[in-house]
């Protein structure tokens, strides 16, 4: 379990660190875009993005 929350911490961060080390300037952009929406669109990008989260961590889940 430990293992296995290490290695998602270790992809998010992977992500992440390609994200900001391949297209920083972009990043300010959609850090820019966040600042103006509305705090409930923000919310419910965010829900949004935790859906699909846990949809992909349930299909990892039930196809390995």
């Amino acid at each position: 379990m430990s293992a296995d929350l290490l290695y998602g911490i270790g992809l998010v961060l992977v992500i992440e660190g390609l994200v900001y080390a391949l297209a920083p300037s972009l990043v300010e952009q959609l850090l820019e875009a966040l600042r103006m929406m509305p705090h409930d669109m923000r919310r419910v990008i965010g829900l949004g993005a935790l859906a699909f989260g846990l949809v992909f961590v349930w299909v990892a889940k039930v196809l390995g």
